[in-house]
């Protein structure tokens, strides 16, 4: 009997662990996993062809953006330098006409002169006489007497002349002076023509680099979307290949799954039940200060004082932000141009002109108005530069690696890490 119940034990054993294991899943073919895998190799080569093509087109992009910032850098030069031709045209304009009126006003000196000296000589042909008396000659008492009064009558005609050269000679330097002054208008009319050309050509590359800049944003969103598109596409085929593959062995891998859990959990508890590690002290880091005076601080502090403040281009002046103005482009797009804020070069001449320092609104006419310093020996206060003659951005350094800056449209003043791509080798220093 004894055989007989450890063989029926045995069967029941059996018939217990058999119904423990899960039904088998349906076996796909090998045609239909290698199509699957197929299908998943093209998805993926697809979405590697997109990704190399949204890293250059990004990397075009953070190129173009540059140039927008660097075109609206210029612009602003284009704005100071018109400015600046203007008042010299009006006070070349002013010299011009005072000096016409000297110049009127000597002419009739001379015209006036010459119509005295007419007048008496007139009447001395017909008098005899520098007084209109015919005694002058008539009166005479001896050919001596007649002699002097020839003479006097002689002399006091010279003395005519000589005021009459006088007066000739003046009208004569101020017609000089106001030639003098209509060329020099002249100049300043051609510099301001100059100038207003230079303006609208910065404008017009301006609106060039805006519409590139969109142009390849739209291009990388493009092939954002299409890479998105495919990756889901990948997903799903990816998602396929794993089920085939699944159904194929399922039974095996939840072995290896239940294997791989009952470790986890053993390590788990293992880890549990030991100490946790300490670790280890970290060492305090020294803190870098520069020297620095009142004025560094009160600039620091103006700059400071706007955290938060929106960018608006062309926005901001020695009193504080301002209205920005149009730029055809992201500014526009962002409302700089009816929005308070500033750029950021506004923010370095609000920043300065508390402590008398009065900036132009270009960061390129920024970068030339102080010492130049190593990048290296940069210290609190100092002005830092992006760009071709720093004329792309400008931030104020702050020490220790951090700057404050008005970054860009659609964005806020701020304090960032210093951002070493592109930055000109040199800062300036002002204070």
């Amino acid at each position: 009997m004894v055989p007989v119940v450890l063989a029926l034990a045995s069967v029941v054993g059996l018939v217990g662990a058999a119904v423990a294991v899960p039904p088998p899943p349906p076996n796909p073919s090998d045609a239909e996993i290698s199509a699957s895998r197929r299908d998943a190799d093209a998805k993926a080569a697809r979405v590697g062809e997109l990704t190399g093509r949204l890293a250059d087109a990004e990397a075009r992009l953070r190129q173009l953006d540059d140039d927008v910032a660097h075109a609206m850098e210029l612009a602003n030069k284009a704005r100071v330098d018109l400015e600046t031709a203007r008042t010299e045209a009006d006070e070349a304009r002013r010299e011009a006409d005072a000096a016409r009126v000297e110049a009127d006003a000597a002419a009739r000196a001379v015209e006036d002169a010459r119509a005295a000296l007419d007048e008496f000589a007139a009447a001395s042909y017909f008098q005899g006489s520098t007084v209109g008396s015919v005694s002058a000659y008539f009166g005479a008492t001896s050919p001596e007497d007649l002699l002097a009064r020839a003479q006097l009558l002689e002399a006091v005609g010279a003395s005519g002349l000589d005021a009459l050269d006088d007066v000739e000679r003046a009208r004569a330097e101020k017609g000089n002076k106001d030639s003098a002054a209509r060329a020099a208008l002249d100049l300043a009319d051609r510099k301001q023509a100059d100038a207003a050309r230079a303006e609208r050509d910065a404008d017009d590359a301006r609106a060039a680099a805006v519409r590139a800049q969109q142009g390849q944003a739209a291009a990388a969103q493009a092939i954002q979307d299409d890479r998105a598109r495919v990756q889901g596409e990948l997903d799903r085929a990816l998602g396929a290949v794993e089920g085939l593959e699944g159904q194929r062995d399922r039974y095996d891998r939840w072995l290896d799954d239940k294997r791989r859990e009952d470790e986890e959990a053993a390590r788990q508890a293992a880890l549990a039940a030991a100490p946790p590690p300490q670790a280890p002290a970290a060492r305090p880091q020294p803190v870098v200060t520069a020297p620095v005076g009142g004025g560094v601080e009160t600039v620091v502090a103006r700059a400071m004082r706007h955290l938060g403040v929106r960018y608006s281009w062309g926005g901001g002046n020695y009193d504080g932000p301002t209205v920005g103005i149009r730029d055809w482009g992201v500014g526009d797009s962002h409302g700089d141009y009816h929005s308070v804020g500033f750029d950021c070069s506004g923010l370095m001449m609000y920043a300065f002109a508390g402590v008398g320092v009065y900036l132009p609104h270009y960061s390129g006419y920024q970068y030339n108005a102080g010492r130049k310093v190593p990048l290296s020996q940069a210290r609190r206060g100092d002005m830092l530069f992006w760009g071709p003659g720093g004329g792309t951005h400008v931030a104020l350094y702050l020490g220790g690696g951090m700057m404050v800056e008005a970054p860009h449209s659609g964005a806020v003043v701020r304090v960032a890490p210093v951002r070493y791509g592109g930055i000109m080798p040199f800062a300036t220093r002002l204070l």
